[in-house]
């Protein structure tokens, strides 16, 4: 087996594995972030990558941004678990956030700044654990263009505008058949807790670090229904 096809097939493997322990991670393991998953899982399959696949990181730690407050002023603006994940680069729990289960035409904007992040028609429910879109609107920024990292470790998004952090966005889209994702082949996983729901109908908003609802099984997820067999 050449080296290509090796790293393709244990990517696959891998992808599949971070996927069953974002799920469960709940209940078998509460105290494992997401980030930290990731970057044990890319120290392993990085040396496989192919030597063309090099990074080439496009936001630098000098690069400023439109909306800048101090530190004392995010912490004034913000809730304490809103700061970890913008300012900090925190990892919420699954299914933490309200937003995780929201359904309704809206958009997601950032709770730092009020940027439009995502649009609902691009949302579905991953399964994971927190809210997951197909594609992104303009206004969130990804840091990075490798395409190794896309596929093993997931790259890191942070808002355009304001530069906190929003989740990490994934090359395996292909894995959730009947949704959105499927079709853009990304999957950008975001901490529900950066975000704020703005509905089409002008009703209330939803702060995203409202605490989340019961779990909804996606239905990619759900077994085949089965007719009984009548009996002649």
């Amino acid at each position: 087996m050449s080296i290509l096809s090796f790293h393709t097939v244990t990517s696959f493997l891998v992808l599949l594995f971070i996927l069953f322990i974002s799920r469960t991670s709940d209940g078998l393991c509460p105290k494992i972030s997401r980030r930290a998953l990731l970057s044990s899982s890319s120290s392993l399959l990085l040396p496989f990558s192919p030597s063309t696949a090099t990074a080439s990181t496009t936001v630098t730690a000098a690069k400023t941004y439109s909306f800048e407050k101090s530190d004392r002023e995010w912490q004034y603006i913000l809730s304490g678990q809103q700061y970890n994940i913008l300012r900090k680069g925190g990892t919420e729990p699954p299914y933490a956030s309200i937003l995780e289960n929201e359904k309704r035409a809206g958009t997601f904007i950032c709770a730092g700044c009020r940027t439009p992040l995502f649009d609902s028609s691009a949302k579905f429910n991953s399964g994971t654990g927190w809210p997951s879109f197909a594609t992104a609107l303009p206004g969130v920024e990804v840091t990075s263009n490798n395409p190794a990292a896309l596929l093993l470790t997931g790259i890191e998004l942070k808002c355009g505008n304001c530069g906190g952090h929003l989740g990490d966005v994934f090359g395996d889209g292909v894995l959730f058949p009947g949704t959105p994702a499927a079709v853009s082949k990304k999957r950008h996983c975001i901490d529900g807790y950066s975000l704020i729901f703005v509905p089409e109908n002008g009703g209330d908003e939803v702060i995203g670090d409202t605490p989340g609802r019961k779990k909804e099984m996606p239905k990619w997820m759900e077994p085949p229904s089965i007719t009984p067999r009548q009996r002649s």
